[in-house]
């Protein structure tokens, strides 16, 4: 019987095998960014959620794979049977492709859900040296605020929906469309404080209304 967590896991390693991330698996198959993210497999009633047969259908048919081969790797990611991997013991994964958008696109309506993760079109790709990282996206910096630390053109590895902490690098949309690099300075119920690098800029209050999103920045290419 098939178990809802190798269903899952058999497409996590079919997006591993084609060095993307289950994000780009969602893209590649022309399904929304989002069809395979880890937020989507359990519903808001804490119920398992399946992925429909026609998205594993597309993701087969966009990687070249065959359902034997699928039901293969469903068979291998279930903990109730044995995993044979014939991958040597130095094997390192392949880097993952994942999106990319410039911060003047990102303050545009249409590349993100409710959540901050990507969505839509018109995402560029890159490579990056972590894969399976699920929902992760890159920005490319504008502006001078977090000088010297990111530097106009430099590109940042951002998770959405990971748990911040005061001191932590962040990117934050407005509900206005601004978008920022900034250092977590505070946060309360009511409002958040962001700090720069750069000692030209000043601290900036945000209230919790006027915010769409906070990611967590975890890795910069410089």
């Amino acid at each position: 019987m098939l178990s809802h967590e190798a269903v899952w896991a058999a497409l996590d390693a079919l997006a591993t095998m084609h060095r993307l991330t289950p994000s780009g698996l969602a893209r590649k198959s022309g399904l929304d960014p989002t069809s395979f993210n880890k937020s989507k497999r359990i519903t808001t009633a804490n119920r398992p959620r399946w992925p429909s047969t026609e998205s594993i259908a597309k993701a087969l048919k966009a990687t070249g794979t065959s359902l034997e081969e699928y039901m293969r790797l469903v068979q291998e990611t279930d903990g109730t049977k044995p995993h044979r991997s014939s991958r040597p013991a130095n094997y390192q994964l392949p880097p993952a492709s994942v999106p990319l958008l410039g911060f003047a696109q990102a303050g545009v309506g249409g590349f993100f859900d409710d959540g901050g993760f990507p969505a839509g079109q018109g995402w560029e790709e890159i490579q990056f040296p972590a894969p399976g990282s699920d929902g992760v996206y890159a920005l490319k910096v504008t502006g001078d605020s977090m000088l010297p630390l990111y530097r106009q053109g430099d590109v940042i590895i951002v998770e959405p929906g990971a748990t911040t902490h005061k001191g932590d690098k962040v990117v934050v949309r407005t509900r206005g469309g601004e978008v920022m690099a900034k250092i977590l300075s505070k946060r309360t119920q009511k409002q958040v404080e962001l700090a720069s690098v750069n000692p030209e800029h000043e601290l900036r209050v945000l209230q919790i209304a006027e915010i769409d999103w906070i990611a967590r920045i975890l890795w910069a290419s410089q």
